[in-house]
């Protein structure tokens, strides 16, 4: 069984990745943004909960992302592995994370700020059926149109650049903390995020290897 966490600053292709190996690998990607995204649509309590805070470029509170987590593992659906992105997050998060929890490697997707901005500005994401576009590399046949269900794209809430500029900041407090935690304990793979995505899923794959 393979259970990895995929880690980069919002913008770095992590999502991306994570899907590319789970597709080849049969692996569960486990996303949190994707389970947050998906509660806001369905209003349920969760969305009463983070909508405002993640709408203002914050992060979800630990306790609800925490329970997202447990509650998503719990499910061992992943019978050859799972990817997780987007937690732990902060060290609190982490620590949780590390005492419930073993894994294999985190794999690191490094960018630069400017990398994130022009990729982060440049999403698209379709209301209906969920479905991401980039308008730099993953632009839809027909502009601001999806190509599979033929519903407008919109852009996130929080792809704007006061959020952007807060979840760097968020990053680099937080998380970056976390990142150094998992060195020490000799689980980081380090990959180039500025090639491109065939490229950075090859270095991946080789370095799991």
């Amino acid at each position: 069984m393979n259970k990895y966490v995929i880690m980069g600053v919002q913008g770095c292709g992590k999502g991306t990745q994570a899907k590319a190996l789970c597709d080849k690998f049969d692996w569960i990607h486990i996303c949190v943004g994707d389970i947050l995204r998906w509660n806001i649509q369905h209003h349920t309590k969760v969305a009463a909960q983070v909508n405002k805070i993640l709408s203002e470029g914050n992060l979800a509170p630990d306790n609800i992302v925490e329970e997202i987590v447990s509650h998503r593992l719990a499910m061992h659906d992943w019978n050859y592995g799972f990817v997780l992105d987007g937690f732990p997050r902060n060290t609190a998060q982490s620590e949780f994370f590390l005492e419930s929890y073993d894994i294999d490697a985190v794999i690191h997707i490094d960018v630069s700020d400017d990398v994130v901005y022009k990729r982060v500005l440049s999403r698209r994401l379709c209301g209906n059926c969920g479905l991401d576009y980039n308008l730099i590399d993953h632009r839809p046949k027909i502009a601001d149109v999806c190509d599979v269900c033929q519903n407008p794209l919109v852009t996130r809430e929080d792809d704007n650049e006061a959020a952007i500029r807060k979840r760097l900041q968020e990053y680099r407090e937080k998380t970056e903390p976390v990142l150094e935690l998992f060195r020490k304990k000799e689980l980081v793979i380090d990959i180039d995020g500025t090639n491109e995505a065939k490229a950075i899923f090859s270095d991946i794959v080789d370095s799991l290897k």
